[in-house]
């Protein structure tokens, strides 16, 4: 699955496949499974708040920050082959500030849509 996203005005592609959760492995050296199931969580408390004083309470800690940005940059690496910087700390040199509560909910998006399964269920 492919999902294009602008970021500070540029158009950027990302994938989610099955070979996102190995690029993430080796290039990270998390699990990707369990940190965007950890980022769906915390995101859905900041979500789900009805108050400004609760959304402050709820707001996503510094792990979450640093798990959606290497997601984000895994998932842009694997569908631009081409990127050039090798980390995510370059890559995200390349944007000027953005508010990650605007893009995360596009990348959570996008890996439910890997995740689903056409196959249905048998009987037993």
């Amino acid at each position: 699955m492919d999902k294009t996203i602008t970021i500070d005005g540029k158009s950027v592609k990302f994938r989610a496949t099955a070979r996102t959760p190995r690029l993430y492995r080796g290039i990270i050296g998390r699990d990707m499974i369990r940190d965007m199931d950890q980022l769906r969580k915390a995101y859905a408390k900041v979500a789900e708040a009805k108050t400004e004083e609760e959304k402050t309470e709820n707001m996503l800690t510094a792990l979450d920050l640093e798990i959606f940005e290497n997601c984000a940059y895994i998932m842009a690496r694997h569908a631009n082959p081409d990127i050039e910087e090798l980390t995510a700390d370059d890559w995200l040199d390349t944007f000027n500030m953005f508010s990650i509560y605007q893009i995360l909910p596009e990348l959570l998006s996008l890996w439910a849509m890997n995740e689903a399964t056409t196959s249905t269920a048998k009987k037993k």
